[in-house]
């Protein structure tokens, strides 16, 4: 089979024929039709993950067709349209992952390929209405933008939501959930385009938070009274004002830390205000069934900035890198 390979540290994705998997028992072949980029592929091209390994074939995200099955897997799975969980061996506590848990494309084979064995219990059914590129959009950043906005924040309709750094693919899929939850979701960025890209979406306004006063505008937004829900992917300097952006009993859910480490974080206005704060990332199987019956229901499609073929994935890693995206970057299998 053909597979996007990572042979060493800072090295490009090479395409390269590499043997096709062999399902062991409880295992099943998928002969992949779309997978999806994240940060956390440009991270480990990078040197910035733990337990790295080469050759590896990178990738969480993908969507496909069930071609064999292993020992002991129902073969009612035989030719169906399936996505993948790429969140391996969460654990049966729902609030948190086991020490075994691991996210599939390191250390295990990801989805920069045309077939992956994976584990018959990662195997969703694809939601009929996607198609195979919108599918494997959806895993990673679907998923952590899920648990962060409903099993930890908690949004309500007609909350009021800030969400940081819009155009990647959980900002967006947090803006597209919360939407569709009726609240009133407002969004910054560096990129004045993509806020507007963000309105256009449904986002009530949007503000760069490379203006000096970008926290007192919104605030003025809110009537002053500030946000029930904000959903932060930055960390650093500005996470004092998302504190200080939070309304009396608001909920702040963090699921990266792009920005760096917290600075001026005063414990007084998180007590007196009552606030909850949450670190989130990734979900349960659970969750990620309900969050393929909520895009369902709501018949949501994923927002894809590009789809770029499996031999140019390089060329999709690096418009990652430069953060040129505004969703999705899709690799689709010829």
């Amino acid at each position: 089979m053909k597979a996007s390979v990572l042979d060493g540290l800072q090295q490009p994705l090479v395409l390269k024929d590499v043997p096709t998997p062999t399902p062991a028992a409880g295992e099943a072949l998928i002969q992949l039709k779309a997978a999806a980029l994240n940060h956390r592929d440009v991270f480990i091209q990078q040197g910035q993950y733990p337990g790295l390994k080469f050759p590896c074939i990178l990738g969480s995200d993908g969507a496909g067709i069930v071609t064999c099955v292993g020992k002991d897997v129902d073969e009612s799975w035989l030719g169906r349209e399936v996505i993948i969980n790429p969140g391996l061996l969460w654990g049966n506590n729902p609030k948190y992952p086991s020490k075994s848990f691991r996210i599939l494309g390191l250390p295990d084979d990801g989805t920069f390929a045309e077939y992956i064995r994976i584990p018959s219990s990662q195997l969703y059914a694809k939601p009929t209405h996607l198609s195979f590129e919108e599918a494997a959009a959806i895993p990673l950043a679907g998923l952590t933008g899920f648990r962060a906005l409903y099993s930890r924040a908690d949004v309500q309709p007609n909350d009021k939501v800030l969400i940081t750094g819009i155009g990647g693919g959980v900002a967006l899929c947090v803006l597209q959930f919360a939407l569709a939850s009726a609240a009133q979701v407002y969004v910054t960025s560096s990129s004045d385009a993509k806020i507007e890209q963000a309105k256009k979406l449904g986002a009530v306004g949007g503000i760069n938070y490379q203006a000096d006063d970008w926290s007192k505008q919104l605030k003025t937004w809110t009537q002053n009274e500030g946000f029930d829900v904000i959903i932060d992917s930055a960390g650093g300097e500005g996470f004092g004002k998302l504190i200080e952006l939070a309304a009396p009993g608001g909920r702040i859910a963090i699921y990266g830390g792009t920005h760096g480490n917290w600075k001026d974080v005063s414990p007084q206005r998180v007590f007196y205000k009552q606030l909850n704060i949450f670190g989130s990332t990734m979900g349960s199987p659970q969750e990620f069934q309900s969050m393929l019956n909520f895009i369902e229901e709501k018949q949501l499609h994923p927002v894809i900035d590009r789809i770029f073929p499996l031999a140019e994935a390089e060329q999709a890693m690096r418009r990652m890198e430069k953060a040129e995206q505004f969703g999705k970057l899709v690799l689709k299998m010829e």
